[in-house]
């Protein structure tokens, strides 16, 4: 077969210098013949036809060649020397009454407004040209560069993996007083219930990702292991069994203390902290059993207090271990020693208070904060008003004053959330995992719909998070036993001063709203029940004035 005689094509693309950047905008133009090649009949006997055919056919090789040769500008700088002129000289320049003197003067001659009206014109047309520049141009190079825009990140730092089994991280601890170790608590529940697996628990230096700095080794796979916030060496976990017991670092990893059987709970101990005492060596726990247990590390023979979480109707009604509310979370500020709070299984937020006399005392508060368990519950370092739960497909931030709903609260995300924590240095910023391997930050201050960032870390499900006390690193345990280490970017681990202000201002807000929409409730249901029992209907209350407040408060938001 003849070869077509080869044809160059050239096509020349030219452009100003000052064009480039610009945006591009492109139109529908009809297709164009570049070339007509005829077929040769001669050869048509050569060939047999074939029906169908499918053949991929590309005559020359793909190649594309791009070169700008831009126009060379020559530039040269000078200088104007402007002096102030054209005043008569019986007027001083210097002299600031007498030039506004004379320029009041002139101001009201005719002849001074025609030409200023005649000057206009041609004024605003060089105003428009001087406007009318390239923005694509660099100007005043010599300008400082002003500081870019903040940019929030999130990255992995170091990934540490359990020797042997890929055991669900069930609990992380940071060492006390910021220290460089944290603890990581693996137990896999499913598995226990089926045959025998490994019960190891690990303290893990952050420098040294290889194998962990110390193994521990409970009689029973630990739930929860907490560092002592006053001892770095003293460690507390509760474990499969319903024991609780205690761990000193310097004498190895064997426990130091574990309670009875018999006093422990009668399910797995999910939740264990430290209380505020003198000494610094109490703490409690918490189970699905619906019990709150009170210990002390010098005598583990049995607990020093305990309570039901059971929510009765009066102060006479006792509380029955066979209705206690399971618990799921556990929450205690040390600056509030008698008073803690518990998320449960149902959704329910309960605030407890160890010194009450009668039941309601001991349960005074309840929240309905979710649909099913609540996985973490926290109250915020600064504000200890308001508290974080984390459940189902939402987080929500509360308020002790609002009983009926949260003050702030995320979108519902399409997988469900393990955990939550607050960022201990920046306390506008809300740290959330999910099951999907992500970790969220939400910033308060910054976006109230969509998160900061959301760092996808791993792809199997995240469980447990737990931030460092400076704020800028976040520990991530996954359901393969997997933990990992993630650095927030500076802007989001430091506070500013302004900070603390902007964040009050915001939950005053949202609280008052809350309480508003609570009072109009209360109105509206009052009205429904006069309607349906046919009693007098309550004039004094005017609902107007509700009304008015909600939209005063919703244009404060």
């Amino acid at each position: 077969m003849e070869k077509p005689e080869k044809t160059e094509f050239v096509y020349e693309y030219t452009r100003r210098r000052r064009d480039f950047g610009k945006q591009t905008l492109f139109e529908d133009y009809g297709p164009i013949m570049t070339v007509s090649i005829v077929s040769n009949q001669a050869l048509y006997n050569n060939y047999i036809l074939r029906n169908p055919v499918h053949v991929g056919i590309q005559n020359t090789g793909t190649m594309s060649e791009h070169w700008v040769n831009s126009v060379r500008a020559e530039y040269t700088s000078s200088g104007i020397n402007h002096v102030e002129g054209g005043w008569p000289k019986d007027i001083n320049m210097n002299d600031p009454e007498a030039v506004q003197r004379y320029r009041r003067k002139i101001e009201k001659d005719d002849a001074y407004i025609h030409a200023v009206m005649h000057l206009g014109h041609g004024m605003e047309h060089n105003i428009l040209q001087n406007n009318a520049i390239d923005m694509f141009e660099s100007y005043y190079s010599d300008v400082p560069e002003i500081p870019p825009v903040e940019k929030s990140s999130c990255h992995t730092v170091n990934v540490y993996r359990e020797p042997g089994a890929r055991r669900p991280v069930r609990s992380l601890s940071w060492q006390a007083d910021g220290g460089a170790r944290f603890a990581a608590a693996h137990a896999d529940v499913e598995l226990m219930r089926s045959c025998r697996s490994s019960q190891f628990s690990y303290i893990w230096d952050i420098e040294n990702a290889n194998a962990p700095e110390l193994v521990i080794k409970p009689p029973q796979p630990l739930l929860d292991l907490q560092y002592n916030p006053r001892d770095q060496h003293i460690l507390v976990g509760g474990m499969m069994n319903g024991q609780v017991g205690w761990w000193d670092v310097r004498k190895g990893g064997d426990p130091a203390g574990l309670c009875l059987p018999h006093v422990a709970h009668r399910d797995i101990v999910r939740n264990v902290l430290f209380i505020n005492s003198k000494i610094g060596a109490e703490f409690f726990s918490s189970s699905p059993d619906g019990v709150v247990k009170w210990w002390d590390t010098r005598n583990m023979s049995e607990p020093t207090d305990s309570m039901i979480i059971d929510i009765v109707k009066s102060a006479t009604d006792t509380q029955n271990i066979d209705n206690a509310i399971g618990i799921s979370a556990l929450e205690y500020e040390p600056t509030i020693p008698t008073r803690f709070m518990v998320g449960t299984e149902t959704g329910l937020v309960i605030g407890g208070n160890r010194k009450g006399k009668n039941p309601l005392e001991k349960l005074p508060s309840k929240y309905e904060a979710h649909l099913g368990p609540v996985y973490a519950l926290q109250r915020n370092p600064t504000f200890l008003k308001n508290f974080l739960t984390v459940g189902d497909w939402t987080a929500r931030v509360w308020s002790e004053d609002c009983r009926e709903s949260s003050i702030l609260w995320t979108y519902s995300h399409r997988t469900n959330l393990t955990d939550g924590a607050w960022n201990p240095i920046r306390f506008s910023l809300m740290l959330v995992t999910q099951w999907d391997g992500c970790l969220s930050c939400w910033d308060l201050l910054r976006r109230r719909s969509a998160p900061i960032v959301t760092a996808q870390l791993c792809d199997e499900p995240l469980l447990r998070l737990r931030p460092h006390e400076g704020g800028l690193l976040v520990a991530c345990g996954s359901s393969k036993g997997t933990v990992y280490l993630a650095e927030l970017s500076q802007n989001l681990g430091t506070a500013d001063k302004n900070d603390k202000q902007l964040l009050t201002h915001i939950f005053d807000r949202e609280n008052k709203r809350e309480r508003i929409l609570e009072a109009r409730m209360r109105e509206l249901k009052l009205k429904m029940r006069q309607d349906r029992d046919g009693g007098p209907q309550n004039q004094e209350n005017d609902a107007s004035t509700n009304d008015r407040d909600l939209e005063e408060a919703t244009a404060d938001s």
